[in-house]
């Protein structure tokens, strides 16, 4: 199963359409409507501390490239990661993430 990122959340919530996908801990906090909406089916996936770790592994990455990305998008990727899922999303921030790492991402278009 694939994991959305909240801007695929969003926008599907927005044209009312099904999402049987996962979502990690942080949607659940960015988006915490999410819960309540009768068309979510999927799971909500917490971080646990190798997602940390494998995180700041790849902030290190990162830094040594001079492209620093922000917290919340790396620990959605190591959570994908760590969980063999892949991750879709609008946000093409995330190839940086992928260009260090085993990230599987299916980046969409708007």
């Amino acid at each position: 199963m694939a994991v959305l990122d909240t801007n695929v959340v969003i926008e599907r919530v927005r044209k009312r359409e099904e999402i049987p996908e996962d979502i990690t801990g942080v949607t659940f906090v960015e988006f915490p409507q999410i819960v309540r909406y009768s068309k979510f089916s999927g799971n909500v996936l917490f971080p646990t501390l190798d997602d940390y770790i494998l995180a700041h592994r790849l902030q290190e990455k990162l830094l040594k490239k001079g492209n620093p990305q922000g917290f919340a998008d790396l620990l959605i990727a190591s959570m994908c990661i760590n969980r063999g899922e892949e991750l879709i999303t609008y946000d093409s921030d995330f190839l940086a993430i992928a260009e260090v790492s085993s990230l599987r991402l299916i980046l969409l278009e708007r």
